[in-house]
């Protein structure tokens, strides 16, 4: 793959003005170099764009690959990428500037903001403070009602976000159990939106973007043709990388924007990490009072077997979007990236002054959390030499752990299921925040097609004595089983999604939908 040289950066003045300097990149370690170039071997990326900061200099930056599999456009410092939930601290660093200007507080409640606000219980509702919206606090499940924001296109909008909350039933109790979720960051982008009195992607260019200097970031509705130089996201197949989900010559406003909709550069993504490292450079962006509240420690996490074998953590903690814990007795705060064919990730520091960034166009999961670890431990474990190839099998030794029953089964024996077969239970169904999907005979097939998600569509296969979806998009990778309840005591029959891979994606979260018949098909 075509690889970009050291240069003079085109944005120097932006990230001058986060006080970054460029003076060291003659100094940087050749290892960086090697461990960049491996880790995309190893892991066969269409392409890597990757930044080290020092003490406010940026002492690493490589750029390997090309915006998309098979054109000759090579990444590079400019390239924007989509940072997933990385834009979770931009929303979070937004609510702070305000709350620095007197228009919120975090303990406000949200309906002051939002008074169409629900959730499934009224007093979580009455309860729900805007801090809340950002720690994962909620008693919702891992991941709950994201097929609201993916896969994309679908026309849910944050009106309809605020709307189906309601619906979403808790595991478990308001603050008492840490578990990721998306859609209340959109809900907080909406808290913004009204207390900062402009669109959320308007606050974003004027609280952040503009005097941050982060020039070729991109947020809300914009012309990629006119801005240029944009990554696409890949997925791994038999002939190698493949473009998936490209843009048009628009990119929409999508709802999923305070969550995961932002794309950056790795400049842009510079400056912001240097700011964060340098606040007595950049005193006027945000109070030390309000840095001390993101990254204070306001619910507790896990701490994974990985973390305690690779790092030695001791303990692991959500800021305000942002992850806290500690890396061989050093403090790290970090967060990572996750979007169909990106991945990004974002390691801060702060005590020894040094930000590390790594933005991939592929299937990079691995390969993120492998050249993280390799980066990081220069710093944090200097006496002890780490490589690419000992992570990457780290993992591979974790994988062949997985007991068989947690594995995907192997479903390769699957048929096409015959319409005699589903007759008694085609039709038109309906749950309440989901809204519409058809399972319905379509030629020869039954096909069950998402009314508000386009990309949910496809074949209902056959497997034993099972019922499985078998998508037409194959970068929708989460098939589903689907079960079959009859009517009973004056009830529809329902039909319910789970899971055939215990591994995939949460955001596919199947388990929080319940689809009860609502009519035949047409």
């Amino acid at each position: 793959m075509p690889k970009t040289r050291k240069r003079v950066n085109p944005l120097l003045p932006c990230l001058l003005l986060a006080g970054i300097s460029f003076s060291a990149l003659a100094q940087t370690p050749d290892r960086f170099d090697e461990a960049v170039e491996q880790t995309v071997e190893h892991y066969r990326l269409p392409g890597i764009a990757v930044g080290v900061i020092e003490d406010g200099k940026v002492v690493h930056l490589k750029t390997v690959g090309t915006l998309e599999a098979g054109r000759p456009e090579a990444i590079n410092p400019d390239t924007l990428f989509k940072i997933a939930s990385n834009s979770k601290a931009m929303t979070a660093g937004v609510l702070a500037r305000l709350v620095d200007q007197g228009k919120l507080e975090w303990d406000d409640p949200v309906t002051k903001y939002l008074p169409q606000f629900r959730m499934h219980d009224p007093w979580v509702t009455r309860n729900m403070q805007v801090r809340d919206l950002l720690i994962h606090n909620s008693g919702l499940g891992l991941g709950a009602g994201d097929l609201m924001l993916w896969p994309e296109p679908n026309d849910f909008t944050r009106k309809d976000i605020i709307a189906g909350l309601q619906h979403l039933k808790p595991t478990h109790s308001f603050r008492s159990h840490y578990a990721y979720d998306n859609l209340l960051y959109v809900v907080a982008g909406e808290v913004a939106a009204a207390a900062g009195g402009a669109p959320y992607d308007v606050l974003v260019r004027r609280e952040l973007f503009e005097p941050l200097g982060m020039n070729r970031c991109q947020v809300g509705q914009w012309n990629r043709e006119q801005v240029g130089n944009v990554a696409e996201p890949h997925m791994r197949t038999a002939g190698g990388n493949t473009p998936i989900r490209e843009d048009g010559a628009v990119v929409p406003d999508i709802t999923s924007m305070a969550a995961g909709g932002i794309r950056c550069s790795l400049n842009d993504m510079l400056a912001w990490v240097g700011m964060w490292l340098s606040p007595e450079r950049q005193p006027a962006w945000l109070s030390a009072e309000q840095r001390r509240a993101v990254w204070t420690a306001h619910m507790p996490m896990p701490v994974s077997a990985r973390m305690r074998e690779w790092d030695n953590s001791h303990f692991s903690a959500y800021g305000y979007g942002w992850r806290l814990s500690d890396v061989d007795g050093t403090w790290k705060v970090a967060h990572t990236g996750t979007l169909a064919g990106m991945y990004s990730s974002v390691i801060l520091l702060p005590d020894k002054k040094v930000g590390i960034v790594i933005l991939i166009n592929g299937e990079g999961e691995d390969a993120r959390a492998v050249l993280g670890e390799v980066l990081t431990k220069h710093y944090t474990a200097p006496g002890q030499p780490v490589s690419v190839a000992h992570y990457a099998d780290a993992i591979a030794a974790e994988d062949a752990a997985v007991p068989a029953r947690e594995r995907k089964p192997d479903t390769s024996a699957r048929v096409v299921a015959g319409a005699g077969e589903l007759a008694a239970v085609v039709g038109r169904y309906r749950d309440p925040w989901f809204g519409d999907v058809s399972l319905c005979v379509r030629g020869k097939v039954v096909r069950f097609q998402a009314a508000r998600s386009p990309m949910l569509a496809g074949r209902v296969m056959k497997f034993g004595d099972r019922w499985l979806v078998d998508w037409d998009d194959d970068s929708v990778d989460a098939e589903p089983w689907l079960q079959f309840h009859p009517a009973g005591n004056g009830a529809a029959p329902r039909m319910t999604l789970s899971h055939i891979d215990p591994d995939a994606d949460f955001s596919y979260d199947y388990a929080d939908l319940d689809f009860q018949r609502v009519g035949g098909c047409e």
